[in-house]
């Protein structure tokens, strides 16, 4: 049994994710992780899919889109808050913020963040705009 835990969201990112957005990694437990993305206003995430994990985003501020694709299946959903997402195993996605604000989520993902190459690049409808990073170095290499 683990222990139960208490914790406050970071004052300063934590990571970098793959997909450019910066991460305040919060709490996790044996099936599962919790962290706070953010994207700044106007800026534009790389689109990837993960190998292995799972994930569900809930918006908590700010106002954005995110495009989803599964096969021959695509959509753009509308980010506001009180919106949520699922992410399904294999789900290319990319997402942006409006120039008016940041784009604020909490995402759970299961299982647990299992660390580098998880992410894969993908295509995704429009051009990144976020800073390109070193994965190896900074990206978010394990999630509770």
């Amino acid at each position: 049994m683990n222990p139960f835990d208490t914790t406050r969201l970071p004052a300063d990112r934590t990571a970098v994710a793959p997909d450019g957005s910066e991460v305040r990694v919060l709490l996790g437990l044996e099936g599962g992780g919790m962290a706070h993305f953010e994207l700044p206003p106007g800026r534009v995430s790389r689109a990837i899919r993960h190998r292995t994990v799972e994930e569900i985003w809930f918006v908590l501020s700010g106002h954005g889109e995110m495009w989803r694709q599964q096969g021959p299946t695509e959509s753009v959903v509308t980010l506001e808050p009180g919106v949520c997402v699922t992410l399904p195993l294999g789900t290319h996605f990319q997402f942006r913020a409006s120039s008016a604000s940041a784009l604020s989520v909490v995402a759970v993902t299961l299982p647990p963040w299992p660390g580098d190459g998880e992410a894969v690049l993908v295509s995704g409808p429009w051009t990144p705009s976020t800073p390109s990073v070193d994965c190896k170095m900074k990206c978010r290499t394990s999630f509770p």
